[in-house]
């Protein structure tokens, strides 16, 4: 399993490269935008927290296919271990092919159906992505669409991967993770959620608590 963090904030990437097994970190047009930073900048940034082999995400902006391989000629020219983003449109899926054929990797994005990942598959997608919150709020069901890309990939393009993203909360991670999906991306919030809960905090005051009224103290 690939945990990835969704994220600009270079701070939030210190902390979990510690805490997680992080392979890596993925962004998009709006996650750079609220940052206030450079592309160029930004990217080199999380490059040299994540170190040398970790995954580094970034997304194209442009909508036509040719537009699309000039940006991610682009970003590759900034980080050579990089994953370009491109969105499963009919524009993006004519990219991908060409992107493939020059050996860039890319993921494909803003998947809101099992048939879109499928065919990004079949164009030579490295990842996909499905957006599994985003699917619910739409009265979709993310999950049930990973299970259900997840089995047509594994017949017909089991060489990629199903990135799941868009999560509001670890539950989803958890059954995206169930239904087949290789990798996730989670917004610090979120992972947050995946290591903290009120319970384990209240087991840990008691255990201070009964060695503190033995021994009077808190160290063994």
């Amino acid at each position: 399993m690939e945990l990835y963090l969704d994220t600009a904030d270079i701070e939030a990437v210190q902390y979990f490269r510690d805490v997680f097994p992080l392979a890596g970190v993925t962004t998009n047009p709006s996650i750079v935008a609220a940052s206030g930073q450079n592309l160029h900048t930004l990217l080199s940034q999380l490059r040299e927290q994540l170190g040398k082999s970790p995954l580094l995400f970034a997304q194209v902006l442009a909508r036509t296919a040719a537009s699309m391989v000039t940006e991610a000629r682009y970003l590759r020219s900034i980080d050579e271990n990089l994953v370009v983003k491109i969105p499963v449109t009919a524009e993006g899926l004519t990219a991908m092919k060409r992107l493939v054929k020059e050996e860039i990797p890319v993921l494909g994005t803003a998947v809101y159906s099992s048939a879109q990942g499928l065919l990004a598959a079949m164009a030579g997608a490295q990842y996909i992505a499905p957006y599994v919150n985003r699917l619910d709020t739409l009265s979709g069901n993310g999950t049930e669409t990973v299970a259900e890309l997840h089995q047509l990939l594994q017949l017909h393009a089991p060489q990629t991967k199903i990135l799941a993203a868009s999560f509001k909360n670890s539950r989803q991670v958890m059954d995206c993770l169930m239904s087949g999906a290789q990798a996730v991306t989670v917004s610090p919030d979120v992972a947050r959620q995946l290591i903290t809960s009120p319970a384990t905090d209240a087991a840990l005051d008691q255990f201070e608590a009964d060695w503190s009224k033995a021994y009077q103290s808190l160290h063994l």
